[in-house]
Order: C-alpha cells, then structure tokens, then sequence
C-alpha cells in the first residue's frame, strides 16, 4: 500500500374519486373531473408581486445554508418535477451501506459544528450527508392542510420566535414548511444554528452572490439593490428580516408555481387533441382502476397519508411520529402523480425508479415484478373492498399498462416544468458549476497483504470547487473533495472488520490512526494503524478521504483498504493519483 488524507465512514395508483378544485367558472358536469386552478391563498398572507420575486431569490440563494452550499432550489428543481435530479444513499436504520433498508435521499451539508468546522460524521465522513427520505416535489403542496412525508409541518403557522404567536390560522403549510430545512442540520444548518445566526448573514450578504443566469424577474428585482433588508422592504414596508418574513415571502412564491398546464388539463377543458390517443387511453383505464381513489384528480393526490408496504414500518414510523396514533405507522403522504414522469426518485424510499416501476411495485402482490410488499401495517385502499396488495394493473395485458403508464408519465407533465419555462424558471447556482475531475472511474481491482486472489474493488474520484478542465490535476488555490469507494468482497461483507487510510507524497508515506492525525508509516502490513473500526461491514463503504486539500503541491497516492476478523488487508492494488501545482 501506498498513501490516503482525512478518512471517514461516509456515503459517500374501480372506483374514481374525484376532488374539485377547478378554474373559475369551469362548466364541467358534477362529479366529472375538472382541469386543476389556482392555489388556494391564506389571508394572512396575500400574494404581492415584490413578495413572490423575493421569495424566489431566497429559494434559489444557495448562501441561505450555513456553508453556502445548499438552497431550497438545490433539492427542488423544476426539471425534476420539483424534486432532486441529484440521488444518494442513506445507509437507513441499520446504519449499513448496500442493505435492503438503504434509501435513496438527497445531498445536504457536509457535517459542521456550532463554528463551522468540519466533523467526522460517523456515516458520511467529510462528505455531505444524505437525507433519509427522498425529496417530493412541492408542486401541489399549496393545495395541502399539511407538509413533508410525515405532515409535520401543519395548517397552522405559529411564529418560530413566539410558539404562542398564531400567525395563520389555517391553510399555512407551506408556510410551515418553508422554515424547516434552514435550520436542518443535515440539509442546510451547522449545529446549533437559529433565527439570529439566519437573520444577521441575510443581513449582510449581497442575494444571490453565488449564483448565474439569473432571469429576468430576479434580475429586474435586485437591479439596483445590493441587499436583503431592501428586498425586504420593498416586500413589507420596512427592512426587518424576521422568518415570518422568510417563510411568506417563500411560500408566495411556490403558491404561484401551479403545474396546471399539463395535456390532461387542456383535455378535460375541452381540448380533444390534447393527449395523444394512448394518454386518452391510458386516462380511460387509469379511471377503471383504484388509483384514483388516492391519486385523486385534479391534484392526482388526496393528501392523506397511507402505508403501502414499501418497507417494514419500523424502519421509518412516518405520521406515527407526528400524531402518536398507533395506526400511523408507516404511514407517508400520497405523492401526486403530476409530473411524475420527470422525477428521478419515486416514493418516500427514491428507489422507485419511475412511473413502470411504481406500477410494477404496485402490481407485486399479484404479479411476479420482482419488487416485495410488507403487509404487516399496509393500509387498505379507500372506497374499495381491495387492499393494495390486490391491486392488478392490467399486469397481464402490456397494452393497457403501457398506456397508463404513458398517461401518467406524459400526460401529466407540465411543459413549463419540464423546460424550466417561467414561472418555472430558475438561476443556475454555484454547485453546478462545480466541476468534477472523475479518476478511476471503471472499478480498480483489489491487492491483499497475503498476496491472495481478492473481488473486492475500488473506486476513486477527485472532486474540485472551481472550473477545472484538465483531470487530475488541480492548482493550490482549489479546494478538493477526495472520495474513495470500496465494493466489499461478498465473503468479506456482514463481518467486523477495520478501515485503513495512507496517503502517499514526497516519498514518504502517512497512515491515519484513529485519532484522526497522520504519521509516517513504514509500509510495513503489521505496523499499519486502523482509521475506524466496523461492526458490520457493508457491501459499499463510502470513504471521504479530504477536504478543502490546498495551498500543498506535490504528486499524491491514495489508496484505502479495509480488513476482517482475519487480519488480511485488501486495498486497491492502483493508486488514486493527481497533482496539485
């Protein structure tokens, strides 16, 4: 073995129901469907246009997170739905990477404490950590009496710095929801963050400082104005920066992003050529199962919260952790299917892949789909004799589920949406313009110290905070995020084992111990100290070696490895190797 810097454990839908919100002055029969209309807005916080422009800004402005890293737009992107485009691992309940209990969730911050240094996260390391739920889209959550997969977030909106202070009496969830991931400690927050950490940076930093491409709305808004507190002034009157404030201003802007300009909305107003004759279809069969008595149009959801059976409900309680009600478990709220087709990650898990493998997970009961449901707290299906686990979805006739699928995933889909059209328009932020120099990107094959045949592998990749252009090699003045994934041999995984970390540089070699600190090692297997010890080794191990590696140039070689109960080291038999210069 060679050489390796900071290292961590890290990640790295028979009867149809129907709701009636409609435009204004729709002709549509009683109980037929009718095209979806405009949010719904509290009184307590009518729509104004300097509002909405302001919370737009704070939605897309990356530097409303504690490091700078993450805006609400990070995991909300219109192209996906209003979801993430970017997917992670959470290693779930068990703690372990590449079990059955791992969730696809979202990137947040790297691990920082009350000063804004970095920890050693004991799951993520030096990397970010991930969310352990996927992000849903928020494109009808202005129609909803409660927020986020579990609903806490609720009607009423109370003021954060007086909890006695109702300040919306009803219909201000997004309102309620909007606070809650700025003080998120995984999502946007350092530990201990509050409102006058919050309060005092939007005070001082000039709006979206970070980002590019700014439209025109935005653009037009801050022509001019170089801060917060004159956005907020123009917004209310005065420039007091409050999160009541924060919380209005995002939730005018959302109510305004109202994906109601899909095919099937044209269709059911009257637009015989909206949907192609498969959609049309798909919509007459998607009518003649029981997915609309959950996905209930026009929302295409009920907003109730239900367990379907993806996963064993001890392993995330759901509503239960909100309402206490023992009936709860496992319960998550019912996604709407609009804009389905563009999301990247379906369900509370994400590793429902799209709208054929959501109909194939819902067909499992009934069909051989490859997917499991556990019905130990399933929640029946509402106005049915049937549980969901009796759901068929044309599972034998591959005509009729293709055209539901096609009704779903196209039929559904706002344009606007798709291509990021106003309103759904948006800034590029600074952490897309992050450019990766990817190394080793095809498995490196592993080495043991008993010089033994092993099918453990590796995978290695550099990562800069600037424009770089040349892989592999980097300038001082760059700040790298360094991280190594090691495949575990099969035979090796569900055994205890230790994580090693050298890094290799001027001809000499440095171990980390697990202290944290680098010391010259001899090379020699038997004198190598651990960096980590693991209880239960996962198929994937996640390794954040370092970050912010600058201001040392030089040649490196890294290289991990991890052990067993039986002493025998494997690493990857290639270094990951760069230059700084």
């Amino acid at each position: 073995m060679k050489s390796l810097g900071v290292c961590i454990i890290a990640l790295i839908v028979s009867t149809l129901s129907v709701q009636t919100i409609a435009q204004p002055g729709g002709g549509n029969p009683p109980n037929q469907p009718t095209a979806l209309g405009q949010a719904p807005v509290p009184v307590e916080n009518p729509i104004t246009e300097s509002k909405r422009v302001l919370g737009k800004i704070l939605f897309w402005d990356e530097q409303l997170s504690s490091d700078n890293s993450v805006a609400c737009g990070t995991c909300h992107k219109p192209v996906a739905g209003g979801a993430d485009s970017r997917l992670a691992i959470n290693p779930g309940l068990d703690s372990i990477f590449g079990t059955a209990d791992d969730v696809i969730g979202s990137p947040g911050m790297r691990s920082l404490d009350a000063n804004g240094l970095q920890l050693n996260h004991p799951l993520f390391g030096h990397s970010a950590q991930v969310t352990n739920r996927a992000t849903p889209s928020f494109f009808t959550s202005m129609f909803a009496d409660s927020n986020f997969w579990d609903g806490r977030a609720s009607d009423q909106f109370v003021d954060p710095l007086n909890p006695t202070t109702i300040v919306i009496e009803s219909g201000g969830a997004l309102e309620s929801q909007a606070l809650g991931p700025i003080l998120n400690t995984v999502e946007m927050a350092q530990q201990d963050r509050d409102w006058v950490d919050v309060i005092a940076k939007l005070s001082q930093i000039q709006p979206l400082a970070l980002a590019m491409n700014i439209p025109a709305d935005m653009a037009d808004a801050l022509q001019g104005i170089g801060d917060y507190p004159t956005l907020f002034n123009a917004a209310f009157g005065d420039e007091q920066i409050t999160p009541v404030r924060i919380a209005f201003a995002i939730a005018t802007y959302e109510r305004t992003l109202v994906p109601n300009q899909t095919p099937w909305d044209a269709f059911i107003g009257g637009d015989a050529n909206a949907m192609t004759a498969d959609q049309i279809a798909g919509w007459d069969a998607f009518t003649q199962t029981t997915c609309g008595n959950c996905h209930r149009p026009p929302l295409f959801t009920d907003n109730n919260f239900r367990n379907i059976g993806l996963r064993p409900a001890g392993e995330d309680l759901g509503e239960f952790v909100v309402t206490n009600n023992t009936n709860d478990r496992g319960n998550f709220k019912t996604p709407s299917l609009r804009n389905a087709g563009i999301r990247k990650a379906l369900m509370h898990v994400g590793w429902v892949t799209d709208v054929a493998d959501a109909l194939d997970f819902y067909n499992s009961g009934t069909n051989d789909t490859g997917h499991t449901q556990f019905t130990q707290d399933q929640s029946g299906i509402p106005n049915s004799n049937l549980d969901i686990d009796e759901i068929n979805v044309f599972g034998n006739d591959p005509v009729r589920r293709a055209q539901v699928i096609d009704f779903i995933a196209n039929g559904l889909t706002d344009s606007r949406v798709a291509k990021e059209l106003y309103p759904f328009d948006r800034p590029t932020l600074a952490s897309e313009f992050t450019s990766a120099s990817e190394l080793n990107l095809t498995p490196i094959p592993g080495s043991a110290s008993n010089s033994l045949p092993t099918t453990a592998s590796f995978l290695g990749s550099v990562t800069s905070d600037s424009i770089n252009t040349t892989p592999g090699r980097f300038s001082v003045f760059e700040s790298l995020a360094i991280n190594m994934q090691i495949n575990v041999a099969e035979q090796d995984r569900n055994r205890s084992g230790n994580l090693y970390c050298v890094i290799g540089y001027g001809n000499r070699l440095y171990a980390l111990n697990g202290d944290n600190e680098y010391n010259l090692w001899d090379g020699n297997p038997a004198s190598l100290p651990s960096s980590r010890s693991v209880a239960v080794l996962g198929a994937i191990q996640q390794l954040s070696i370092i970050e912010r590696f600058t201001q040392t140039s030089g040649l490196f070689d890294i290289y991990v490895g991890y052990d067993t109960d039986d002493g025998v080291i494997r690493y990857n038999s290639a270094p990951l190797q760069f230059i700084v210069q």
